[in-house]
């Protein structure tokens, strides 16, 4: 034991530098007046009520929304992948899974230029749709081009957890339900739906999380102009330099996040 301690030490030592120490800067700001230093610390609620406002409500509940769209639509293509990959050989699923983790390997920005060259109005897209006579479509700096870059970046983690918890269902389950005259779609809705619901929480859980945090696809796909609460956050931080009111926001973030990942655990049927 004594050995074990040793060895986590320095991990221990990195947490308490690199994680613990600057939450509790965070906090610190959150509730300190702008111009105050967390060492003449003065406690105050403005930065929260300040947030309160009309404007500050409408980009939190359109982060939301985005980042339900991009949940749902990761879901709905997500599904159908993972359960196609878990039809096939331990080996074939391996090299499958590998297919769909290779473009993480590809640093998110890159990828967003990449989808920025495609939508853009002079695109390949666009200059698809001249070769066939249509006239170029409007895709760049909207709805529809920050979801794409979403759906399109975070896809892999929704896969990959419904994937662990299909390749690990017992088959046996659902030979029995076959020979209990149950056809494919009951089997599928009693059986291999509930037991992969672990994996679809997780999923859920991961991409909602990162959809609504994240500031550089909206940025880039979305314009200068485009504002999730990620982009306020890095505003606050890094172009305003209100860190009193980026903390605060970051603070009400954290507990949004910590609330939804309380309430999808509720809803996992092997949570304790």
């Amino acid at each position: 034991m004594k050995q074990f301690k040793r060895l986590t030490t320095p991990y221990m030592l990195w947490a308490a530098a690199m994680i613990v120490v600057p939450l509790i800067m965070i906090v610190l700001y959150t509730f300190t007046e702008e111009g105050n230093s967390v060492l003449t610390f003065s406690f105050t609620l403005d930065n929260f009520t300040r947030f309160a406002e009309g404007t500050y409500v409408n980009v939190i509940l359109k982060s939301f929304r985005l980042g339900l769209l991009t949940t749902g639509l990761c879901l709905l293509l997500g599904y159908p992948m993972a359960f196609f990959i878990s039809r096939f050989s331990e080996k074939t699923q391996a090299l499958l899974i590998l297919l769909v983790t290779i473009p993480e390997w590809i640093n998110m920005l890159l990828r967003t230029y990449a989808w920025m060259n495609l939508l853009s109005d002079n695109g390949i897209i666009n200059q698809l749709l001249g070769l066939l006579g249509i006239d170029p479509v409007t895709m760049m700096y909207t709805d529809f081009s920050v979801v794409v870059g979403l759906v399109c970046n975070f896809m892999p983690f929704m896969i990959i957890p419904i994937h662990t918890s299909l390749s690990k269902m017992d088959k046996s389950l659902i030979e029995a339900a076959y020979d209990l005259g149950a056809n494919k779609i009951q089997t599928f809705r009693k059986v291999i739906w509930k037991l992969s619901i672990p994996g679809v929480l997780n999923g859920i859980m991961m991409v909602f999380l990162l959809s609504v945090s994240t500031f550089v696809i909206p940025k880039l796909l979305g314009g200068g102009q485009y504002m999730l609460i990620g982009n306020l956050i890095e505003t606050q931080f890094i172009s305003v330099g209100d860190w009193n009111f980026g903390s605060a926001i970051s603070m009400i973030l954290a507990v949004i996040i910590l609330v939804f990942m309380r309430l999808m655990k509720k809803m996992d049927p092997q949570e304790d």
